[in-house]
């Protein structure tokens, strides 16, 4: 039976047969913050146009610096709070366990991140929502989370508007050999996971 630990971390039993054992791994605060910021500001760029058009709609019909100066501000502003919030999972406890030292197992079933033999968090594959390869490493984007699990009304609209995206490095240096990395990619386009 497994017993909760603290952290969130339980007591773990052996990986199955075929699985995928890594090496320890432990991922950069730095190269988060990078690969999320590049994220959100690819898809949301056009929010930080909101608050500019907005305030030099007036400069249209009465031209003043003021609009201007007070567009520039405001989406400037706008660019930092979004851009602290990324990083700000960085800092936070919660958001912690992604920085730890931690070796996977991985097998058809589920995903184990381990901090020890005797200490680990099992992730299943429905609580990954895509995955990408890039030159060096497999990015595993977890499942933002439901409406249900969402406060409601307007701070519910600001959660699921302004998340924090989330996800797995697994860079190939930490699989044992190349055959692990293709087992590991032949493994999410069975999941339908890598395109």
């Amino acid at each position: 039976m497994q017993q909760p630990n603290r952290g969130g971390f339980r007591a773990q039993q052996g990986p199955a047969p075929g699985a995928i054992r890594t090496k320890k791994y432990q991922l950069d605060k730095d190269m988060f913050t990078k690969v999320a910021l590049g994220k959100v500001w690819r898809r949301e760029w056009w929010y930080a146009m909101i608050p500019f058009v907005a305030l030099m709609l007036p400069a249209v019909f009465s031209f003043s610096w003021w609009w201007v100066v007070a567009a520039v501000i405001v989406t400037i502003l706008f660019i930092a709070l979004r851009s602290a919030q990324i990083v700000g999972v960085t800092r936070v406890e919660q958001g912690n366990v992604l920085f730890e030292k931690l070796t996977y197992d991985i097998d058809s079933r589920q995903i184990i991140m381990k901090r020890n033999e005797r200490e680990g968090m099992t992730m299943t594959w429905d609580m990954i929502e895509k995955a990408e390869r890039s030159g060096d490493a497999f990015l595993l984007w977890l499942q933002p989370p439901t409406a249900s699990q969402l406060p409601g009304g307007w701070k519910g609209w600001v959660a699921r508007t302004f998340q924090a995206p989330v996800f797995l490095h697994l860079p190939y240096r930490i699989f044992v050999g190349a055959n692990d990395v293709k087992l590991m990619e032949s493994l999410l386009r069975r999941k339908n996971l890598l395109a």
